[in-house]
């Protein structure tokens, strides 16, 4: 199984892409200025401030690249861990053989990333409560967490190569091997960039139209480009913000079981700056659905938190929210 690659923007990396966001501000009369706010996400500045998970450390110890974890310690050894480098969850219990197989496999693995990846193991037994939460139906159980979001995972003991396949993959689709804290990260963007000039100066004249195609343009030549990718969510939100207009709201309201229909009410609150309202109303869908429901409201909740970014606080209280509905 390949996890999806999410986009990672950061625009405190970039004085650009902060430009940019502010552009994106000033663009829409009522949009929320994604630029301004300057507190993080709790979540996210804990794992910031927090030292990078080492294999120097003892197994088992916090901050190793395989730690123990149970309910007291899945916040922050889990869960603020996962904004830093993805986590694999092993989720065993003494009993089994399987999981025997596979756990020193996979502890093997983690020592070898380097901190790259973190290997945090659930005696499931012991902690009934994650168990539960994580909706584990047998084992041995693995779960990766990346900003404190399941992407990917598998049951049952599998073959080192397989393993190796799935972390290797992980990884690929995350940090791409990065260690938390590393010099020399590529900086790749240039501030004459003239093709963001050209999607800049369509934001400024409010044609939305042309500043995506600029933005999908650069995009397709250049997939990890560290300012297009968070732009175009931001052009493509106020689009469906524009298309859905005030009707969204009143439709929502009239069918609560229509999931698109809360996306797209999502969508036009967001736009018009009520960001709470936003938030809420799709924590409220993923709290009262289950299955694809569930999930497709899940999904667009985290595409609007990249949107507004985890600078803003907003972010960080909706993100606990989601966690607790889902786990």
């Amino acid at each position: 199984m390949q996890p999806n690659r999410p986009a990672r923007p950061d625009p405190r990396a970039d004085p650009r892409a902060a430009a940019q966001q502010a552009r994106m501000a000033a663009s829409l009369a009522g949009a929320v200025d994604l630029a301004a706010v300057k507190a993080r996400s709790e979540a996210a500045a804990r794992a910031q401030a927090a030292p990078p998970p080492t294999a120097a450390a003892p197994v088992g110890a916090p901050g190793s690249a395989v730690v123990n974890v149970d309910e007291s310690t899945f916040q922050s050894e889990v869960l603020d861990r996962s904004f830093q480098v993805p986590v694999v969850l092993d989720l065993w219990a003494e009993w089994c053989g399987p999981c025997k197989q596979l756990s020193p496999v996979l502890e093997r693995l983690a020592t070898e990333g380097g901190g790259t990846w973190v290997l945090a193991k659930v005696d499931v037994d012991a902690n009934p409560a994650l168990a539960q939460g994580l909706q584990v139906q047998g084992i041995p159980a693995v779960k990766a967490v990346w900003q404190g979001q399941l992407v990917a995972e598998f049951t049952g003991a599998i073959p080192e190569e397989q393993a190796r396949q799935f972390v290797t993959e992980l990884v690929a689709a995350t940090t791409g091997g990065a260690v938390p804290g590393a010099e020399g990260e590529d900086e790749a963007t240039d501030a004459e960039d003239p093709r963001l000039d050209a999607a800049e100066a369509a934001l400024d004249r409010g044609d939305l139209a042309a500043a995506e195609a600029a933005y999908t343009e650069m995009l397709a030549t250049e997939p990890d480009h560290p300012v297009a990718g968070l732009a175009l969510r931001q052009v493509q939100l106020f689009r469906r913000a524009e298309e859905a207009g005030p009707d969204a709201l009143a439709a929502a309201d009239a069918a609560p079981d229509d999931v698109a229909a809360q996306t797209c009410a999502a969508d036009f609150l967001l736009g018009t700056g009520n960001v709470e309202a936003a938030f809420d109303r799709l924590l409220d869908v993923v709290r009262r659905t289950a299955g694809e429901d569930r999930d497709m409201a899940r999904k667009h909740l985290v595409e609007l938190f990249v949107v507004v970014g985890d600078d803003d606080p907003r972010v960080g209280a909706a993100r606990r929210a989601l966690t607790l509905a889902l786990f």
